[in-house]
């Protein structure tokens, strides 16, 4: 899931220097909202692993 909030943040950065707006805010956006998903679950499999113990 990182790999995927990574790639659609370089696609972002690149559309950005190209000046394809519309790509560019929607590729921002999948990767801002992949990145807080990601952090939750990491957060979750880190508590959830803690509470193993």
């Amino acid at each position: 899931m990182l790999y995927w909030a990574v790639v659609f943040l370089v696609v972002a950065i690149v559309a950005g220097i190209f000046g394809f707006g519309g790509i560019a805010g929607t590729a921002t956006d999948i990767a801002r909202i992949l990145f807080f998903v990601f952090i939750v679950l990491f957060l979750v499999g880190l508590v959830m692993g803690r509470a193993r113990i």
